[in-house]
């Protein structure tokens, strides 16, 4: 017959606390860098695909839920000169590319962006973007007048061809729209 010591319940307790709090903090890092929030918006799966030396264009992709109504008003980082929400619709037998001013978000919507429809266009790089590396990007919110709060992700660089990670659910409505 085996003998195991035996340990006051407080002691165990606490040792089993410790290695909780410890699990959690150590997994914050990683769950960071694939998403981000507040309790107004969640960004998530944001990813931008990779360049080649003198393409000066990226697009990023991913999924954007608001936890209230709110608009998303901008967007930047600090290795594109500009960054935009743009949107692709067939005209006629040509795909077309324009901008978004800002782009509505419903309570309890989400929003993909996903090549071929709505995306964040970066221009102006002025190094490629190497799969393995993460881009820095800010997404500016507006809750109502004068009342903006910004998000930043650091999205993974990854190939056209690398299968996306699965979106959030999307909602039934038309995520185009409520879009001013």
């Amino acid at each position: 017959m085996t003998c195991l010591p035996v340990f006051p319940r407080r002691h165990v307790a606490h040792r089993l606390l410790g290695a909780a709090l410890v699990a959690w903090a150590l997994s914050i890092p990683a769950a960071r860098a694939a998403t981000g929030g507040t309790a107004d918006v969640s960004l998530s799966g944001v990813w931008v695909r990779a360049t080649v030396p003198g393409q000066p264009v990226a697009a990023a992709y991913g999924s954007i839920t608001g936890h209230r109504d709110l608009k998303l008003v901008a967007v930047s980082s600090p290795l594109a000169k500009r960054a935009e929400v743009h949107e692709m619709s067939s005209g006629g037998d040509m795909m077309q590319m324009r901008a978004v001013p800002a782009l509505v978000l419903a309570k309890g919507r989400t929003v993909l962006l996903a090549p071929g429809g709505l995306h964040v266009m970066l221009t102006g790089i002025g190094a490629p973007l190497k799969v393995g590396t993460t881009v820095p990007l800010t997404f500016t919110f507006e809750r109502g007048r004068n009342d903006t709060f910004a998000v930043t992700v650091q999205a993974a660089v990854r190939s056209g061809d690398t299968p996306a990670p699965p979106p959030a659910a999307p909602t039934a409505r038309d995520p185009l729209a409520d879009r001013h």
